[in-house]
């Protein structure tokens, strides 16, 4: 099997090799799969892997967290739960935007649900930076999203019953166990904070969300999001 290269940013540290990753990721979908009816090989996940690790080579590089920079060097550790949720998303969005096997697409999906309680369809159109905070619980539906969106766990977005999505200029964060449903334009540098709940309401930029939907309040933000987790 070929040897995978994969251009990398400057002082970026794998846990993992490249050719490392197709047989690990295997392993993992065997485990979820009944026994002799595995319908991967490997090198249906290796040839989506030069794509989707220089994607999250891209998008960790912009991280300014612990456990994603260590002050000089960009992380990533399979062994982390946050990185390997991120991963498993830009392999089956990849394989999907790559026109690859909608069942490995499917499968990853699945996997990723299965180990972190993360429901992410491949088909969701996440922007090349984002990050997920122990995301546990968390549902990011067909949303439009802006580059730097952040999520923690158990939040989510999704529509209302006529199918409108919201819309996220990015700069976004979602604290634990936040909502945005319906027909929301969520502005750029907007938090929406722990609990709270925005249904078919939308938000200019440079905002905090309290509170809960019809009675939430839209405050002045301090700061920015690039500030505190980015770049």
């Amino acid at each position: 099997m070929a040897s995978i290269h994969v251009p990398t940013p400057p002082r970026m540290r794998w846990s993992l090799a490249p050719d490392e990753f197709e047989p690990y990721v295997v392993r993992q979908l065997e485990a979820f799969t009944v026994p002799g009816r595995t319908p991967y090989s490997g090198t249906s996940v290796q040839r989506h892997l030069p794509a989707t690790l220089s994607r999250v080579a891209r998008c960790f590089s912009e991280i300014r967290r612990k456990y994603f920079f260590d002050g000089i060097h960009t992380l990533f550790d399979h062994r982390h739960g946050d990185h390997w949720a991120m991963f498993l998303y830009f392999l089956s969005n990849t394989v999907h935007r790559e026109g690859g096997d909608p069942d490995l697409a499917a499968s990853l999906f699945l996997l990723n649900k299965a180990l972190h309680g993360c429901d992410l369809y491949y088909a969701v159109r996440l922007p090349d930076i984002f990050l997920l905070i122990h995301p546990l619980g968390t549902v990011l539906g067909n949303a439009s999203y802006g580059d730097y969106f952040v999520a923690y766990q158990n939040c989510g977005v999704g529509a209302v019953e006529d199918g409108t999505y919201p819309t996220f200029a990015g700069e976004n964060v979602l604290f634990a166990r936040s909502a945005v449903l319906g027909a929301c334009n969520v502005g750029r540098n907007v938090i929406v904070g722990a609990n709270a709940f925005l249904l078919n309401t939308d938000v200019p930029d440079d905002r905090v969300v309290v509170g809960q939907y019809p009675s939430q309040r839209i405050l002045p933000a301090s700061g920015t999001v690039l500030e505190r987790l980015f770049r």
